[in-house]
């Protein structure tokens, strides 16, 4: 593979990927799309989220996506969900070679599509790079893994060597790297778990214990395997990296945004207030909206998503959602799916 990278977004996570694969060897472009950002990163070396980390000089921080993709073998797609249709219709317009690796990072669901964000890139794309799109997902907060702390994440796409491949790309001593063919179930995942995360600190904010957590967690599952099974992914899959293991961290992590917005909506902050307080991209507000409607779509019960969507766009008070919740009719805690496996 062509040893140069391009990675699209210079977020938390953009930046950490730039490092590691800059690590590794290969040579890095990071497009930033804010000129003013991009020359301040490029002056500063520096990124108020990770205030620790010393971008290095060799990496390349740039606004011209074309020159970005320039010669690029493996493109890192790092954006947040709502802004990845406009940036892919701009990679379209770009000749890119038809051995290139297409890696989407970016975990939401689309506001007006409810698609998964590597069906985003499949409709902007041209026909014969999407087979080249693989997913990375999986329990990797950008602010442990810039500090090199043991993290494990999967890859996922149809191509058993196109997984491999990227699977070797990414594998570091800190950083162990898994494959599943799944790819649904892998972005399914990584989506969902940001309204259980909503949830959660709904719940902090509200001083709820270790009790309310475990039990949303448990059963915030059980929901977005249902959600996933519907739209084909495999239940095994929401036991892994990218279900299971994204969930934990994102329900209880002190870096989670999406928990950290959901507290101060606990402590009874408007929407609005929240998010000029967290000063970053919260994507289980619109994955919230995207899933509610999905699950009217497909007849799936989702009680907890439709609690945390009552609460953001109904105006519903968080107490109010908790005891709805709890008093809901009691039933046997294995459905009969489950049983099976």
């Amino acid at each position: 593979m062509e040893k140069r990278v391009a990675i699209l977004g210079a977020g938390s996570w953009g930046i950490t990927l730039s490092i590691l694969l800059f690590e590794k060897g290969f040579s890095v472009k990071l497009w930033e799309f804010d000129k003013e950002q991009a020359q301040l990163l490029r002056e500063k070396r520096k990124f108020r989220f990770l205030p620790w980390v010393d971008i290095p000089r060799e990496i390349e921080i740039i606004s011209n996506i074309s020159y970005a993709l320039d010669g690029a073998g493996l493109v890192v797609v790092a954006l947040p969900s709502h802004v990845v249709r406009r940036v892919a219709k701009k990679v379209a317009k770009i000749a890119l070679p038809d051995n290139v690796i297409i890696v989407n990072v970016s975990k939401g669901l689309e506001d007006r599509t409810l698609l998964r964000m590597s069906q985003v890139l499949c409709e902007e794309l041209p026909g014969r790079l999407r087979k080249r799109i693989v997913v990375l997902s999986g329990p990797s907060h950008a602010e442990e893994v810039s500090r090199k702390i043991p993290t494990t994440v999967v890859v996922a796409c149809m191509d058993e060597k196109l997984n491999k491949e990227v699977q070797k790309i990414f594998f570091t001593p800190y950083f162990r790297v898994y494959t599943n063919p799944d790819i649904i179930g892998v972005e399914m995942g990584g989506a969902l778990k940001n309204i259980i995360a909503l949830a959660a600190g709904i719940g902090d904010g509200l001083g709820l214990g270790d009790n309310s957590k475990a039990g949303l967690i448990t059963r915030g599952l059980v929901e977005i395997t249902r959600l996933g099974k519907a739209l084909g992914a495999k239940q095994a899959t929401f036991s892994g990296l990218s279900g299971m293991g994204d969930l934990i961290v994102t329900c209880t992590s002190r870096y989670s945004r999406n928990r950290n917005f959901g507290e101060k909506i606990g402590q009874g902050k408007t929407l609005k207030k929240a998010l000029s307080e967290i000063k970053m991209v919260v994507e289980g507000i619109r994955t919230t909206k995207a899933a509610y409607q999905l699950a009217k779509k497909y007849k799936v019960s989702m009680p907890i998503t439709e609690q945390v969507y009552k609460v953001l766009f109904n105006n519903k008070k968080p107490s109010e959602a908790v005891k709805d919740l709890m008093l809901r009719q009691a039933k046997p805690e294995l459905e009969e799916d489950f049983l099976k496996m």
